[in-house]
This record gives structure tokens, sequence and C-alpha cells, in this order.
């Protein structure tokens, strides 16, 4: 019994203030803050080392900037980060600043290149104020550096086309660089306006790049390769389209009930449900529906790969012989067929009483070639219903006979035991029920 698609939503709340309160709360805040002082941050144009270079490549350039704060506290921390002119940014990083007053700091970066750069870079200040740099600008030519007169060598065209696999869902977008002579190219592709991959390739003449496309769901938009470096150019805007069959996951949900019970009541029976996604992660909610009413929404949470399912339970306490009915709804969702448990009450056996019938019990020593003797003993047990009982004879405390006596109905059976003895003394016999009440008996010497 399963139940559609369903979709996952959720709920944001927002709170505002009322003008009135607003207006109260800035005439106090007013009133009585005092402002802390800040500490001013300058920060210096990085320098490049070499800022100019020419010859064998890769090559490291290091960058050097001094920020300069002016601190108000005994430790300050100083957050920054490097800004490049191909649009990257290096992670943030922080160092502490110790004392008050003027404090100077030159923090550095170096990179590597492998192939002919023009560019620049800038140092960030976050905290505890911000500030950027000027840019700082450098350049490598590798192999020699500049033969025309200060004027680029390399001329750079680019065209791009992409196409739509359906099949697999994706979309592959291929680009041609050409150069007029040898050089490293700095490139990135463009979607939809975001940046969504960067490499730098060696070509010369003409060099394809690729990227693919993969999205979740059906995507269409445009595409644009944009060289950045050694010269800024872009290939002509391409539409695209990627269709996918299968857009999001597929949630179904089923339910089965207990088998029918027949015995003592109260009883407590359990339905269960089983709630599977196609693939993804997240939370499904639904609900039961217990006898047509509807219960409140819960949530089950999916957090792997691929086919995933849940089972859920729902319990029905009954007291009293009769039926229940339970199905799952999920949320904008279908409901899943209506399944019925059943339950029918009985009353609880009589209980069974078994004991053993008094002055029933008796024990007879009989002498034989004396000092041997004969220990006979013989007694009755009652049960008041069918019952399986354990029946012991002991001697002198030690068992010399048990074992079960089985009741169909109501009645008194009778067990016996003989055992081998020494006449020339007497001593204590009794017949006890495991578990419940015993009879002892003495006998006497016969010897």
């Amino acid at each position: 019994m399963s139940a559609g698609t369903a979709m996952l939503a959720t709920m944001a709340t927002a709170l505002m203030a009322s003008p009135a309160a607003a207006a109260s709360a800035s005439t106090q805040t007013a009133a009585t803050a005092v402002a802390k002082p800040r500490p001013a941050v300058s920060v210096g144009t990085p320098k490049a080392s070499p800022s100019n270079y020419k010859g064998d490549c890769p090559v490291n350039v290091t960058f050097s900037s001094t920020v300069k704060v002016k601190a108000v506290a005994s430790r300050t921390t100083v957050a920054y980060r490097w800004l490049r002119g191909d649009g990257s940014k290096s992670k943030v990083k922080t160092l502490v600043l110790k004392g008050k007053g003027n404090k100077s700091v030159t923090v550095k970066e170096t990179s590597k290149f492998k192939g002919d750069v023009k560019g620049w870079q800038a140092l960030q200040v976050l905290a505890p104020r911000g500030a950027t740099s000027k840019k700082g600008s450098f350049r490598v030519s590798c192999g020699g550096g500049d033969e025309g007169g200060g004027k680029e060598v390399i001329q750079v065209g680019v065209g791009a086309r992409a196409w739509v696999n359906e099949g697999n869902c994706q979309a592959t977008l291929v680009g041609r660089i050409t150069a007029s002579s040898p050089t490293w190219v700095r490139y990135r592709w463009v979607v939809n306006g975001d940046v969504v991959d960067r490499d730098v390739v060696r070509v010369s003449s003409s060099t394809k790049v690729f990227h693919v496309i993969r999205p979740r769901h059906s995507l269409s938009g445009w595409a644009v390769l944009e060289i950045v470096d050694p010269v800024q150019n872009s290939s002509n805007r391409v539409g695209f389209r990627v269709w996918c069959k299968d857009e999001s996951p597929k949630v179904t949900a089923s339910v089965s009930a207990p088998d029918s019970y027949t015995g003592t009541c109260p009883v407590t029976r359990n339905f269960t449900g089983t709630i599977s996604v196609s693939e993804g992660r997240g939370s499904v909610k639904y609900r039961w529906i217990r006898d047509g009413v509807a219960g409140s929404w819960q949530d089950v949470y999916f957090g792997g790969h691929g086919y995933q399912s849940r089972t859920v339970t729902d319990s029905w306490g009954a007291s009293a012989s009769g039926t229940s009915k339970r199905a799952i709804e999920l949320y904008r969702g279908s409901t899943t067929g209506t399944v019925e448990g059943k339950v029918t009450c009985q009353a609880p056996a009589p209980e069974v009483k078994v004991w053993v019938v008094g002055e029933s019990v008796s024990a007879t020593q009989t002498a034989g070639a004396c000092p041997a003797a004969s220990l006979s003993g013989s007694g009755q047990i009652y049960a008041s219903g069918a019952t399986t009982l354990t029946y012991r004879w002991t001697v002198d405390g030690v068992t010399v006979e048990s074992g079960p006596l089985v009741f169909t109905e109501a009645g008194t059976k009778t067990v016996t035991f003989t055992k081998a003895t020494n006449g020339t003394h007497g001593g204590s016999a009794k017949l006890a029920i495991d578990g419940a009440g015993s009879q002892s008996v003495n006998f006497n010497a016969v010897c």
C-alpha cells in the first residue's frame, strides 16, 4: 500500500518591534551608551619581490605589506587576507599585537608562477577595523621576458560551445583557447554569472578546455569562457539546457497491521509503517491516521545516499474486544491504504491450586535380614484443574524419588516410593510439591 511523491517544506517566523518601542530603545541607548575607543588601522601598498621578473619559470614571488595599528587594549587581534588580481582570495589569517599605542607589523605571502603573469595583490584587514591597501603590481616574464617593447605579444582568441547529455543529466561545456605563440593562459568558466571553475593551461597554438555541469535538477542558462591572463578576453555567450528525468526524490509509504490477537486484556498491539526515499537527504513529514482521525505531524530523517527506508510504529492499547484501523499520510502527498488490527479478549483461566492431601502421607519400614530393611512411602496430591507439577520424596532430607505429575482435570493422584534402609534406625519421610506445600511423616526402627 503505497503513497506517492511528497515534498518537504519549511517555515520561518520573523518578529518585529513596534515603532514606539524602537524609538524608546533608541532614545535610551543614546542617553546611556558610552562610545568605546576603537583602534586606528592603516595598510601599506604591497611590494612584490621580484616585482618585474624575467627568466626561467616556475618562479616564487613574495608579497609583503605593513600594517599599522594604534592599539587601545593590551592585546589586539589583527585578522587579514590577501586579495589577488585573478579574483581569488587567501584564507583569513590572524596575529596578536601586545601592548597599547602605535604598533607596526609586516605580513608576507609567497606565490609560485609557472608562466607569464601580469597582475596585482592587495592586503585587506578585517579586524580590529576594516581597511584595504592599494594594489601592488607585479609582472613575471618567462624565458627572457618581453620582446615587444612593452606590448603584449600574445593575443588570445576564444571560442566555446555546449551541449546536453539528457541521459546523464549533465551538460559538457567545451572551449577552445588559441594563442599566437606558446604561453601560459589563466582562464575561468562563468555559468549564469557565477565562477564555477578556474585553471591554468599551457597553450602552444590551440587547446581545448572542458567543464561539466551536473545539476541535481533540470537547469537552463548561459556560459562564458573568460581569459584572465596574460590578456583579458572572453568567448561568445552560449546557452544550454539540462533536462533531468527524475528531478526530485520520490517518497513512498506503506503500513501493515499486527496479527489478530486472542487472549487476556488489556494488551498493546503495534502497527508498522515503512517510509522510503529514492535518493537524497533531509526530513520527511508524515502523520498517522487512527480510525479516520489525523494525528500530529512527525519527522523522519534520511542522511545517506541512494535508496533509503525507515520504519515507524504506532501502538494501539486495547482493553476490550474490537478493531482499530491505521494509515499513513505524507505531507503534501498522498495517503496509504488503510489496514485493520483485531483483538478478541478472553477471561483469564482460573488459577489451578495443588496440595498434598492431609493425613494421606505414610512411611513404613519393614525388617528383612537385620539390619537390612525396606522403607515404603505413599501419599496423595490433589489438583483443582488441569496442570503439570513436580513432586519430590525425601528421606531425612535426601531426595529418593521425584518427577512430573500430569493432571488433565481436577482430581487426586497417589505417588509412592520404596527404598532399602538400615532397620536399626528410624527417621522422617516427606512428600513435597515444587513451589507448593508438603507433608512429613516419621517411621520407626525395626531391628
